[in-house]
């Protein structure tokens, strides 16, 4: 095999929960892993999760019913579990001194915060919850930053069978009375506020407006974060430091079934309604235990952090998936560039961080800046590296991997979504990667490439699919079962069409080229985004890049790309052509972009994806929708000045 950087050491094998389950099953390698994963989806996920020590109040009796189709799977029938049981309650009294979590403000300011503290509070707040009428199948929103009451918050809904909402505390009020709205939501926990660079971000007014339009909503809780003045309505409003250490810390742990709702997170995007995807208790046990503790190999020993939110699935992900074996976990309220370009490697020395997850666009933004601030950190607690979000270009993915990773440690490039709360591609610790490579299949997950007849392809890029259900796959859409119908199921009978461009290569890795609705057809032939941006990326000016199409009445269409450039270098038209120039070197002369233009940020998600639609509508004078999803909007205002 040619490209390969990183192979996994004999040590590093042998110590890896993935080899554990292979020992015990007799599997040799890691295609047969995979292989037999795929062919006996009902085996593999008894085995993982015998393996992985999950619990069950009741055991199931029939692990997975397609008697209603694919699209309306049911898994682990007859079981009784809950998240919190097998996150909390079964690491009690053995780890009830070791830390649950670290959390870390936008000031440097930290907490640890133990298992037996965590489940004391999440005790007590379940209780007040009891004591407010929530009951089963209840929905509580959280419009909170990344702070410690948030983990109690959502794991004392969890505990007593309430659904969580979670939504990211820096969308208006119109996006977050949508969502609680659609979820119909009982109670609200907010804050009086939030620090983002240093400064009081205000969120409960924020808050307000939204239950202002949400009339199911009967409370809400807040945190006194900041300690501002926030509005107040006496009733409906109650003050976390007031109510909840008030109450008794011993709540049992609802008994609940296997398909009960524990989670409805809501798709980022810039147009139309949001759509809810449902997830259960057993499915994201099941996923995200295997994943945490496979791909990224997670103990009782390791500091994992990803660089996240709790509105994007990364956040229930990681601290259901790392709590579940029993490990630590960080969450950061602040931004990695601030107050100095080093604030992620700091968190990384200071807390030996041993997992360390980011998107690329979060790389290509750290990266501007001068090595010396990754120089004066000790990074070797690290062992493994992971990413997720959008395709990775090759500069970015290999400055992670030399300078943060020293060459030792795999990046676990993952992709899946919200709607499946895990991952359809993920590497494995145990098989050697290729630059920016997604690896292969995940474990249990029957994935192909399909070209446009609906037949597999290899060597060319083609269309992600998914032929069999995994059970974390989302029950539908909220209120809305057409239209997840129409998303997932309507390309091909009984296969999830995911919308993403894919490829497997010779040696059999697989890479992502972004999504399928921003592909771009210049005169019949057809690219991703990625591709072009890419090629821009690889030009040593270069910080970041977006390319678009655009209508061309002969060509079909024609791409425009927006560019920011590295720190201290200055646009110009020179520079234009140049770059122009340095695509088709690497594309071809069909490829040229028809324009350029500079910009200082580009618009993106909180999970770090660029919003190429949104830049799109811009440049064509059409409405952009609902920023709600857009954590920078005043990006787009930028793109308009520069047309």
């Amino acid at each position: 095999m040619k490209d390969i950087i990183w192979s996994p050491s004999p040590e590093m094998i042998q110590k890896s929960n993935i080899h554990r389950f292979m020992k015990r099953h007799d599997i040799p390698d890691y295609k047969t892993l995979i292989k037999r994963s795929i062919e006996d989806i009902r085996w593999f996920w008894e085995a993982c999760l015998e393996d992985l020590h999950m619990e069950w109040y009741r055991p199931y009796k029939k692990i997975l019913d397609l008697s209603k189709g694919f699209a309306w799977a049911e898994w682990f029938c007859g079981g009784q579990t809950n998240i919190v049981l097998n996150c909390l309650d079964r690491h009690l009294p053995r780890l009830t001194s070791k830390t649950a979590f670290i959390w870390e403000g936008d000031s440097g300011d930290f907490k640890k915060i133990t298992y037996g503290a965590l489940a004391q509070e999440v005790g007590q707040c379940a209780n007040y919850l009891k004591s407010l009428g929530v009951q089963k199948g209840d929905t509580v929103g959280l419009y909170m930053p990344m702070i410690p009451e948030l983990i109690t918050a959502f794991l004392a809904c969890l505990k007593i069978g309430a659904v969580v909402i979670p939504v990211f505390s820096g969308f208006g009020a119109r996006a977050l009375a949508t969502r609680l709205e659609d979820a119909k939501a009982k109670i609200l926990f907010t804050t009086d506020g939030g620090y983002r660079r240093g400064k009081t971000v205000p969120i409960k007014q924020t808050a307000d407006e939204a239950v202002d339009e949400t009339p199911s909503i009967q409370h809400v809780i807040v945190v006194q974060h900041t300690k501002t003045p926030a509005p107040w309505q006496e009733k409906r409003d109650h003050w976390w430091h007031k109510e909840i250490p008030t109450q008794n810390p011993q709540c049992p742990t609802e008994k609940l079934e296997a398909e009960d709702r524990s989670l409805i997170i809501y798709t980022s995007g810039t147009t139309g309604r949001p759509k809810g995807t449902v997830h259960t208790h057993a499915g994201c046990l099941a996923q995200m235990m295997k994943e945490l503790g496979y791909n990224f190999d997670v103990k009782e020993s390791d500091v994992f952090f990803w660089v996240t939110d709790i509105g994007w699935m990364m956040g229930p992900w990681e601290i259901i998936g790392v709590m579940a074996h029993g490990g630590t976990f960080v969450i950061f309220e602040g931004a990695p560039n601030y107050p100095h370009p080093d604030r992620l490697w700091q968190i990384v020395e200071r807390h030996k961080i041993t997992t360390l997850g980011i998107s690329p666009t979060a790389i290509r933004l750290l990266m501007r800046e001068d090595e010396k601030w990754v120089q004066d950190h000790d990074l070797s607690t690290l062992r493994v590296l992971g990413s997720t979000g959008e395709p990775w270009d090759p500069d970015s993915y290999m400055w992670f991997f030399e300078k943060i990773g020293k060459k030792r440690c795999p990046i676990i490039n993952i992709s899946g979504g919200t709607e499946i709360v895990g991952c359809l591609l993920a590497p494995l610790p145990i098989h050697p990667l290729k630059p920016c490579t997604l690896q292969g299949p995940a474990l249990g997950m029957d994935i192909d490439v399909f070209d446009e007849d609906g037949r597999p392809i290899r060597g060319g890029i083609g269309h992600l699919v998914c032929k069999q259900p995994g059970p974390s796959m989302t029950k539908g859409f909220l209120n809305d079962p057409k239209r997840y119908l129409d998303t997932y199921f309507s390309k091909w009978k009984d296969v999830w069409y995911h919308g993403d461009w894919a490829k497997v290569d010779e040696d059999g890795f697989w890479f992502l080229h972004g999504r399928a609705d921003d592909t771009i057809k210049v005169a019949g032939k057809r690219t991703g985004p990625a591709e072009i941006e890419a090629a821009l990326i690889d030009h040593p000016t270069v910080s970041e890049a977006a390319a678009i199409g655009v209508p061309h009445d002969i060509k079909g269409e024609e791409i425009v790309c927006f560019v920011v450039l590295k720190s201290k270098i200055d646009p110009n038209d020179a520079l234009r052509e140049t770059l122009k120039d340095h695509v088709v070197s690497i594309m071809g002369k069909t490829l040229r972009p028809r324009d350029l233009k500079f910009v200082t940020a580009l618009p993106k998600t909180r999970s770090a994806k660029i919003v190429r639609g949104a830049i799109r509508k811009k440049y064509l004078g059409q409405d952009v929708g609902d920023l709600a999803s857009i954590e920078n909007p005043q990006a787009l205002e930028e793109i308009a000045k520069a047309l």
